[in-house]
């Protein structure tokens, strides 16, 4: 049996609105994330004016496959998105492959915090240091909640996410018992 056919988001209702849309609230929320460590932002900041291109690879046939990201380093030490028409003409400093061929995994791992599986290379001090935040650098939602909302809400916050982790955990299992049915199904 054929392989499900790969779905294009080039190729979905409304991607001339909805991609961007996408992509800028993905930029904002690394920049969101970032400034809540300031030695990141620091890091950041020697390398402003680099680009770095991120790219995901190995993504199943089921689900639209992200274009790739290309991101310059502003002198605040954030991010800022490469607009599609000038994409082209960058030639990005430093390229990010992560790997999404297990999408159960890589969604179980950054559920727990950590990463996916990802290959970093180009521009060696720019990669050590992108490093560094990719393994240092994490979202606390209950600080979040807390510096918004008070100490209450964080706590039913982090009460929330650690039953979300329980939750994320079942579904990873089920999701996982799913795909390998998907595949051997497809293989036979």
């Amino acid at each position: 049996m054929a392989p499900p056919p790969t779905i294009d988001p080039m190729d979905l209702p409304f991607q001339d609105l909805w991609l961007p849309a996408v992509r800028n609230r993905m930029v904002l929320f690394a920049n969101h994330v970032l400034t809540g460590c300031p030695p990141a932002v620091e890091r950041l900041r020697a390398h402003a004016g680099k680009a770095v291109r991120v790219d995901v690879s190995g993504w199943p046939g089921l689900i639209p496959v992200p274009p790739p990201l290309t991101l310059r380093v502003t002198p605040a030490g954030l991010f800022e998105a490469v607009e599609t028409a000038e994409e082209a003409s960058v030639t990005p400093d430093l390229n990010v492959r992560i790997d999404a061929s297990e999408p159960t995994k890589v969604a179980g791992n950054v559920f727990k915090g950590g990463l996916p599986p990802m290959s970093i290379d180009g521009d060696g001090a720019l990669a050590a240091d992108v490093n560094w935040i990719a393994q240092n650098v994490r979202w606390d939602p209950a600080a979040d909640a807390e510096r918004f909302f008070g100490p209450t809400v964080a706590e039913g916050v982090s009460r929330a996410s650690a039953q979300f982790a329980q939750a994320a955990d079942v579904a990873k299992k089920a999701m996982g018992q799913m795909l390998d049915m998907l595949q051997a199904r497809n293989k036979s």
